[in-house]
């Protein structure tokens, strides 16, 4: 079905093409929502076209109005404000529409065919060398809403995971652990694996310091310090030990990496996250570092005295670029250039989306350069979604000094919040220990996503735990709330044997029950707008201001105790629309909705 403003802007055309006698195209006719304080559904700007219809806007406005109105029967009157042509839409539309998304259940989302393009969207991208934090949090969520609002769109997807398992990051954690571990494990240590990790990890950073401060004393310079710290000289010959592939190097690598692994497993579980590939770097940079020696073969790179690799990226603007250093190791964009070239051998992507950081935008932007340089025409096809940090009320994390934010202390501290709210509220009298617990789940999960997808991606945000679960405003738990007094409402119908059914022919409708209707039509165009702009946050924002209208609408009108039954039926329709609604846009969110609560 076309949506109204569609509908508007290819008549509007016509108009002007049957009174003007010249031919415009529909998407040049501005259409918007018409304000609140003023009569309409929506709004044509016209003062665009006076210059064809050279008469005043009054005159203009009349002359199309009156066209729209004898032509198109979803319009059913209009009202001239200078130069804005306010058009009403007729109630049948508004109630064909809630008709339509009560008989479909994938309502707003386009089916994906054998001819649906194939979007692979990466995200995640850990290194195995600490565990996931608030951060890793934010980049988990928005890829998995990305991912589940392009499938909405038609398309077919792919979710892919490139973990970060070898560098000299990882080797930190490794000589760390060699130094200090006596053999802990994380049996022995009684916590997760990839928490025992980033606690050798951290203590390599507080040996390193002390050794740089050792080597000043001495006299050597902070730079110098620096580069001469036995522990970092020890890092880096065993980054090399561990490419020339030495066993028992290799050995240690394994072990604490699968020590990290089934801890990520764990968190990615709890979050609800999932992958269709992981790759990893110690699988795709040697690929990538035979393309950069392609690369200096071809003259594409240049290779310097000292070995190392070089791309000179001044004629496009940017600086120099390190893809190989001196002794043959390979850097994050090496390992990239690999995992590119593989990942288009695996899948016929038609569209690749990394979502990662902000403050990566140059190396994407070098990478797609890069490719291209290499040969590959999908190179300048790469999107790279970036999006902001994500701080807390008293600043910036750190991961190697220890002062981040972990995600599964997060989402037990959420899960410990949401039971404190709801217990003060008494909101969940009555039910057993276990569903308790499965509610407090639920609830701490939809604060944390809700808040964090509800933020432009674009934007740096501040994470407050409290305000994030608050039963009230434009949170998670308030939708949920609502979503669940929706279902209760059903419930106690069926209970009764009233029959849920809309009247096609219903045409008398008060006002708040045409706002719902209206904001119920607009959830395809929600979804499509999600897609085109990457942004789950135009999802999150809808379904708050649907519930914000559906509260306002059912704190006013009665729903089971109408005495008109038709009035009661109808309005029962709406509800159950809503409730469908809500829980198709939160699955858009990965956002899970409880029945009772």
């Amino acid at each position: 079905m076309m949506n109204i403003e569609r509908i508007i802007k290819n008549h509007v055309a016509g108009a002007v093409t049957a009174l003007y006698g010249q031919t415009i195209d529909p998407d040049q006719v501005q259409v918007q929502l018409t304000r609140s304080e003023f009569e309409g559904d929506q709004t044509v700007m016209i003062f665009p076209l006076l210059k064809i219809s050279k008469k005043s806007p009054e005159a203009t406005c009349t002359e199309i109005g009156d066209y729209l109105v004898a032509k198109v029967p979803e319009i059913s009157a209009y009202n001239v404000v200078k130069g804005f042509l306010n058009l009403l839409i007729d109630n049948v539309f508004w109630v064909d529409r809630l008709n339509e998304a009560l008989s479909d259940d994938t309502y707003g989302f386009v089916p994906v065919t054998d001819q649906s393009e194939l979007v692979m969207v990466e995200y995640s991208s850990p290194n195995t060398n600490k565990p996931l934090h608030l951060g890793h949090i934010r980049n988990n969520l928005l890829g998995f809403s990305l991912a589940e609002v392009m499938k909405a769109n038609g398309y077919k997807v792919v979710k892919t995971n490139i973990v970060n398992d070898r560098g000299i990051h990882i080797c930190k954690s490794m000589v760390a652990w060699q130094k200090f571990g006596n053999g802990e494990t994380p049996l022995t240590y009684g916590k997760k694996g990839d928490h025992l990790v980033g606690e050798y990890y951290v203590k390599f950073d507080l040996l390193y310091k002390r050794e740089i401060a050792e080597l000043v004393s001495r006299g050597r310079s902070e730079e110098q310090a620096r580069e001469e710290a036995p522990c970092i000289v020890e890092t880096r010959e065993m980054l090399l030990k561990w490419e020339a592939n030495d066993q028992e190097v290799r050995h240690l690598w394994k072990m604490m990496n699968g020590w990290v692994y089934e801890g990520f497993e764990a968190t990615y579980k709890t979050l609800g996250v999932d992958f269709d590939k992981i790759y990893y770097e110690s699988d795709t940079y040697t690929i990538g570092r035979d393309e950069v020696l392609r690369g200096v073969k071809e003259g594409i790179f240049q290779q310097e005295s000292d070995s190392s690799v070089w791309a000179n990226l001044g004629k496009e603007g940017l600086d120099k670029k390190i893809l190989l250093r001196s002794d043959g190791t390979s850097v994050y964009i090496t390992q990239d250039i690999g995992t590119a070239q593989l990942r288009y051998r695996d899948y016929p992507i038609d569209h690749m989306i990394y979502v990662v950081g902000n403050e990566q935008l140059y190396h994407f932007q070098v990478l797609s350069l890069l490719l291209d340089k290499l040969g590959y025409k999908w190179g300048k096809d790469l999107y790279h979604f970036s999006y902001g940090m994500v701080e807390l009320p008293n600043g910036r994390m750190k991961s190697r000094e220890g002062t981040v934010v972990d995600a599964d202390d997060l989402v037990a501290g959420m899960i410990d919040v949401a039971r404190s709210v709801s217990m003060e509220l008494g909101k969940l009298e009555g039910y057993s220990e276990e569903e308790k617990e499965h509610i407090y789940h639920i609830v701490a999960l939809g604060a944390l996503k809700y808040f964090i997808l509800k933020v432009d991606p674009k934007k740096t945000m501040t994470f407050n735990p409290e305000e994030s679960i608050d039963f009230n405003g434009n949170t998670g738990p308030f939708i949920q709330y609502t979503y669940a007094r929706i279902q209760s409402i059903l419930r106690k119908a069926k209970e009764t044997s009233i029959s849920i059914s809309v009247k096609a022919h219903t045409t008398s409708l008060n006002a708040k029950e045409r706002s719902l209707l209206k904001i119920i039509s607009l959830f395809p165009e929600v979804v499509k707008e999600a897609g085109k702009a990457h942004s789950p946050a135009v999802v999150a924002n809808y379904v708050y201001d649907l519930v914000k209208e559906f509260n306002s609408f059912y704190h006013d009108h009665s729903i089971l105790n109408e005495p008109d039954l038709s009035i009661r039926d109808f309005r029962l329709a709406v509800a159950q629309t809503v409730g469908k609604i809500i829980r198709n846009g939160f699955s858009l969110l990965g956002i899970a909705v409880p029945e009772r609560m």
